[in-house]
C-alpha cells in the first residue's frame, strides 16, 4: 500500500523499526586503541549480550575498500574460529578483554585493520558467514556483518558501557571530525 500524493487523507505506513533497533542499545568504542576512525558498535541485549560490529565511520566501510581477508588466527595457538561453547555455564568459550583481537581485515590497499573485543567476556561465536563472503561484512555491516557475539561477565555487566558512547555522543563525535 502506497501513499497516493494527490489524497491528504491517506496516510502512509508506519516504518517498522530493524530488528537491532527494537532490542538493542548501540554502544560505541571510538579510536580503538588509539587508532583514528576506527571505531566499533557494541550493540547489547537486554539480556547482556553485546555483538561486535565496525561502525558506520571505520576505513573499512568507506567508499572504494575492497576486502581481501578476515582471518580469526590471532596467534600461532590461538584462533577464535576454534572457540567451542557448550551447556549453561558457556564452557569452552574464549575469555576475552576490552583490547582482545576478534580477527584481523586486509584490504587490497595494503591496509590492515584489528577488530578488537571491546568488553571483557567469553567469546560465544565469531561470524563465519564473513569469511566465506568478505562483502557482507561492508553490505550489511550493522545485521549480517557483524564480527563476533561475546557474554559479559554478570557481575561485570552493569559496568561495560563505562568508557562507550551513546549513539547520540558518537553521532557528535563523528561530525566534530
Amino acid at each position: 500500500h502506497r501513499k497516493n500524493p494527490e489524497d491528504p487523507h491517506e496516510t502512509a505506513e508506519p516504518v517498522v523499526p530493524l530488528f537491532v533497533d527494537r532490542y538493542f542499545i548501540c554502544w560505541y568504542k571510538a579510536d580503538v586503541k588509539g587508532k583514528s576512525c576506527e571505531d566499533h558498535c557494541l550493540p547489547q541485549h537486554s539480556n547482556r549480550i553485546c555483538v561486535t560490529t565496525l561502525a558506520e565511520s571505520h576505513p573499512v566501510l568507506q567508499s572504494g575498500k575492497t576486502i581481501k581477508s578476515i582471518p580469526c588466527q590471532i596467534s600461532t595457538n590461538c584462533s577464535r574460529l576454534q572457540n567451542k561453547v557448550s551447556g549453561k555455564f558457556k564452557w569452552g568459550a574464549q575469555f576475552l578483554t576490552e583490547l582482545a583481537p576478534l580477527s584481523k581485515i586486509y584490504c587490497s590497499d595494503g591496509e590492515e585493520y584489528t577488530v578488537s573485543s571491546c568488553v571483557r567476556g567469553c567469546s560465544m561465536e565469531v561470524n563465519e558467514n564473513i569469511l566465506h563472503k568478505l562483502s557482507i561484512l561492508q553490505e550489511k555491516p550493522s545485521t549480517e556483518g557483524y564480527i563476533a557475539v561475546e557474554l559479559p561477565k554478570f557481575e561485570e555487566s552493569k559496568n561495560i558501557t563505562e568508557g562507550l558512547l551513546t549513539q547520540k555522543q558518537y553521532e557528535v563525535m563523528v561530525k566534530m571530525h
